[in-house]
C-alpha cells in the first residue's frame, strides 16, 4: 500500500491508499458521500484529480482496490488481464493515459485491441479526469458490435429495447405496447419485460407470447423477459423459447451475492440459453443491467467508489460476451445519484468505461421522481449518448413507466436523436422497418392515421 500526495502551494492533502485516492477524485455523487469516503471540498477532489493523473496504470495491476483473497470479481479482472494487450500503454501514467485516447492517430481498431488489457480500475481512473467533452468524443471512437437476430452496434446506428411493461403481466397490455413500439420503429435492441412476478409459469407464458409475436411477423429481433438467471435456466429446461438470458451485476462479489448469484452462475445461464442456439445472425445470448451504487445499497462496496465499482461491473459481464449491457443510469435514486448533474455525469461515464472495457453499451436515460432531475435533464444525456455512439437506449409508452414507477425514454426520444444525428436502426430491422411499410424510403415514420397497409395485412392474416 502507498500513500499519494499533492500540494496545492497552500496546503498539502495525504490520500492514504489508492482506493482513497480514487474516492476523492471521483466527480461530487450523493452515493460517495453517503458511504463517507467522498473529498470533503471541491480543492480536495482537484488535489486528488491532479495526484491521480501522475499515477503508473501499471499501478492497478499491483495494488488491487479490493483484495484478491477476498473478491472473485477481482481474481477475474486479475487472471483475464491481457498483458500483450496492455503493453501499448504498459509505461503511461492515468494523465497520459487520457491524452493518448483523446489523439486523432487513435481510433476504433487501436482501442478494441487494447481493451482486453484494461482493467475496470484504469478505466476508471481516467474517466476521473476527463471532461464530458472528452468521454463524450472516446466513446464515439470505440466499437462494440454484437448480433443474435440483427447486429447491434455499428457506426451510425442506435437502436432501442422495447419495454412492453405491465404492472399484472397482463397479455393484451403488453401486446398493445408491442405494438405501439414497433409502429414507432422501436425493439430492435431487444422486445424486453419486466415481469411483475418471478413465477417461472409466468414467465414461461410470456416467453411464449414473445417468440410467437416475433414468428409470426418474421421480425429480425430478440426478446427476454427479464427474470432472475436461475428462473431462466428453469424455464429453458421446461423448453421455453428463450432468446436471451438476463441478469442484473455488480462490481464485487459480495453485491452480487445480494442478486443471488456467482459467476458459476451466470456460466451455467450462459451456456443453457447457447445450447438453444436460437440466433440467426450471431451467439450473443446474456442481457446484463448495471448501475451505479448497486453494491453499496448491497454494503458490498469495501469502501471503494460506486462509479470504480461499476466499472468493475462491466469485468464480470465482458466474461459473458453479451449481446447487451445497459447502466439504468438514475434508477436507484437519488441517494446515489442526487440530481440532473450527476445523473448525466454518470450515463456518461458508465458508457465510456464499458465500450473502453469492451462492452456493449446501452444506457437507460432515466431518474425517479424524488430525484432533482427531469425530462430536460434526460434530453441532454439522450443527445450526448447519441453522440458518443451509445448503442441502445429505452423505449416505452410515453417514457413513463407504469410498473417499475420511473421515468425513462420514449419511442419518440428515439426517433428525435436519430433524426437529429442521422443515426438509423440495426440494418436487418430497418429493412423488416421498410418491409412493413411503419418507414418510408427515406426511413421516416411513415404513419398517418392509420397502420401500414403490409403490415395490416400481417396482422389481419395472423387474426384469422
Amino acid at each position: 500500500m502507498s500513500c499519494w500526495y499533492y500540494d496545492t502551494g497552500g496546503r498539502r492533502y495525504r490520500f492514504e491508499s489508492l482506493r482513497e485516492l480514487m474516492a476523492c477524485a471521483t466527480p461530487a455523487r450523493s452515493g460517495d458521500e453517503l458511504a463517507e469516503i467522498a473529498a470533503a471540498s471541491g480543492e480536495e477532489r482537484a488535489a486528488a484529480q491532479l495526484a491521480l493523473a501522475e499515477v503508473p496504470l501499471a499501478r492497478f495491476l499491483e495494488e488491487p482496490l479490493i483484495p484478491y483473497e477476498e473478491d472473485e470479481v477481482t481474481r477475474l479482472i486479475i487472471d483475464r488481464h491481457d498483458a500483450a494487450a496492455f503493453r501499448p500503454v504498459a509505461g503511461m501514467t492515468v494523465g497520459e493515459f487520457r491524452n493518448y485516447l483523446l489523439c486523432h492517430d487513435v481510433g476504433s481498431e487501436q482501442l478494441s485491441r487494447l481493451a482486453p488489457g484494461l482493467t475496470p480500475e484504469m478505466v476508471a481512473a481516467v474517466s476521473k479526469i476527463m471532461r464530458l467533452q472528452d468521454l463524450v468524443l472516446v466513446g464515439h471512437k470505440c466499437r462494440v458490435v454484437t448480433a443474435f437476430r440483427n447486429t447491434i452496434g455499428l457506426p451510425g446506428r442506435l437502436s432501442t429495447r422495447l419495454q412492453p411493461n405491465h404492472p399484472t403481466d397482463s397479455a393484451t397490455g403488453i401486446a398493445a405496447s408491442i405494438l405501439d413500439g414497433l409502429l414507432y420503429a422501436s425493439g430492435d435492441a431487444v422486445i424486453g419485460i419486466n415481469p411483475a412476478t418471478d413465477n417461472t409459469g409466468t414467465v414461461v407464458t410470456l416467453l411464449k407470447m414473445l417468440d410467437d409475436i416475433i414468428s409470426r411477423y418474421a421480425i429480425p429481433a430478440q426478446s427476454c423477459v427479464l427474470t432472475h438467471v436461475t428462473t431462466a435456466i428453469e424455464a429453458i429446461e421446461r423448453g421455453a423459447p428463450t432468446d436471451l438470458v438476463f441478469q442484473s451485476i455488480a462490481g464485487t462479489e459480495s453485491a452480487n451475492r445480494g442478486f443471488g448469484i456467482d459467476l458459476a452462475v451466470l456460466r451455467e445461464g450462459h451456456d443453457a440459453a447457447q445450447s438453444l442456439g436460437r440466433g440467426t445472425v450471431g451467439q450473443n445470448v446474456m442481457y446484463f443491467e448495471t448501475g451505479q451504487g448497486s453494491a453499496l445499497s448491497a454494503n458490498g462496496h469495501h469502501g471503494v467508489d460506486q462509479q470504480t465499482l461499476e466499472a468493475r461491473a462491466y469485468a464480470v459481464a465482458r466474461e459473458f460476451e453479451p449481446l447487451l449491457v445497459n447502466t439504468v443510469v438514475g434508477f436507484i435514486g437519488p441517494e446515489y445519484l442526487f440530481d440532473g448533474k450527476q445523473i448525466i455525469r454518470a450515463g456518461l461515464e458508465d458508457h465510456f468505461c464499458g465500450k473502453l472495457l469492451g462492452v456493449p453499451m446501452g444506457v437507460d436515460v432515466c431518474y425517479t421522481n424524488h430525484a432533482e432531475a427531469d425530462q430536460d435533464d434526460m434530453d441532454v444525456l439522450l443527445t450526448l449518448l447519441g453522440a458518443a455512439g451509445c448503442n441502445y437506449v429505452m423505449g416505452i409508452p410515453g417514457s413513463d413507466d407504469i410498473m417499475l414507477n420511473y421515468q425513462t425514454t420514449s419511442f419518440h426520444d428515439a426517433l428525435y436523436v436519430r433524426e437529429v444525428l442521422g443515426l438509423k436502426a440495426a440494418p436487418q430491422f430497418e429493412a423488416w422497418l421498410a418491409q412493413m411499410g411503419i418507414t418510408d424510403h427515406h426511413g421516416r415514420i411513415a404513419i398517418e392515421g392509420e397502420l401500414p397497409p403490409a403490415f395490416a395485412h400481417a396482422l389481419a392474416r395472423s387474426a384469422s
